[in-house]
């Protein structure tokens, strides 16, 4: 398994530097515009200081409050921060993790929580949210709701986040960390980082350790 350890102060610095423009059609359904700024080149980063949970209270797919340090305590988790209007990053990596998840056994996939963390609630509902990833694995809990808040929660993580922006042609750009971090159900700290290069494969290798809460 490619992995390595890190500072959590060296990493924080360097997570915030891992952002992914993603541009989706405007008004005129123009050509997409994708910038990528990510140079992360392993599977997993095993931090010596885990982060902790951000403290978000959002809204499910549900139309229901969801607290994520109450929903998620005590067991094995995976947060993203993205956008349903992303043409590429966010839909791969969402898509890896659920094709990796059902290689692990039922009980298993019932103890794991993916959650997916929009970046842009003022077009991701939680209606738009959760027939996006209806279409993905519908277990991933996928959450809306105030930007400032999304954005403070992901900072925690050493995650940057911009509100979505309209470019000079009309396309609509949103600039976001594509880390995906995974937390211990021993101690609800999120202990490996994921970048957006991680495969199928590496998800695949990992998750029956995660699940348990070990190093991968």
């Amino acid at each position: 398994m490619r992995k390595k350890t890190f500072a959590a102060a060296a990493l924080l610095a360097a997570a915030t530097l891992t952002l992914s423009a993603c541009g989706s059609g405007g008004d005129g359904d123009k050509p997409v515009t994708v910038v990528s700024e990510d140079t992360g080149q392993q599977a997993a980063t095993v931090l010596d200081k885990p982060f902790e949970k951000p403290d978000l209270v959002l809204t499910d797919t549900r139309g229901k409050q969801y607290d994520l340090r109450e929903q998620t305590a005590g067991k094995p988790t995976l947060i993203y921060f993205g956008y349903t209007h992303c043409p590429d990053v966010c839909p791969l990596t969402m898509n890896n993790i659920a094709v990796a998840k059902k290689q692990l056994s039922q009980a298993e996939q019932d103890e794991l929580r993916v959650v997916f963390v929009t970046t842009d609630p003022e077009r991701d509902t939680p209606a738009a949210l959760g027939k996006w990833l209806q279409g993905i694995d519908p277990q991933i809990v996928g959450l809306s709701g105030d930007f400032a808040t999304i954005q403070a929660g992901a900072r925690t993580l050493g995650i940057s986040i911009d509100p979505p922006t309209k470019d000079k042609d009309g396309n609509v750009v949103s600039t976001h960390g594509t880390q995906v971090i995974a937390f211990s159900p021993k101690t609800d700290g999120g202990y490996v980082l994921y970048g957006k290069d991680a495969t199928v494969d590496d998800y695949t290798r990992d998750l029956p350790k995660l699940v348990k809460g070990e190093n991968p």
